[in-house]
């Protein structure tokens, strides 16, 4: 199947598929005499791991770890579950990171007249930092 063919059957871009194969997270594709990409069942699937691995936030370097370990039969599960667990400990830092962030401007908001008048405790508490 064609670039366009494995976007649609895999739900990432075109471009995206070029630049996976570019930075190696893809194998060099088999081409045509024509210089054009045919993705086999091996690959689409690879692909499918990579869009699935995104959805789940995981980085780019975490998902070459992640199919690395997929393609190692002697892989201890353990590692995958520590990958996984490290990803979980940053995704809630972030969260707890975002609510301070809420809760910052929820205050500043409150401060903030939202009147006809210039003055705007949000402008001077951002001006402050």
């Amino acid at each position: 199947m064609n670039i366009s063919q494995a976007a649609k059957q895999t739900g990432i871009s075109a471009k995206m598929i070029r630049y996976y194969e570019e930075i190696n997270l893809i194998p060099n594709v088999l081409r045509t005499d024509a210089g054009y990409r045919v993705f086999n069942a091996h690959d689409i699937e690879r692909l499918r791991f990579i869009h699935q691995s995104r959805n789940l936030g995981f980085s780019l370097e975490q998902i070459k770890l992640l199919l690395q370990l997929q393609n190692n039969s002697e892989r201890n599960s353990a590692d995958v579950k520590a990958l996984a667990q490290h990803h979980v400990d940053e995704l809630e830092s972030k969260i707890a990171q975002m609510q301070q962030l809420v809760m910052h401007l929820r205050s500043i908001i409150k401060k903030c007249q939202g009147n006809d008048q210039p003055e705007c405790a949000i402008l001077d508490a951002i001006k402050a930092k």
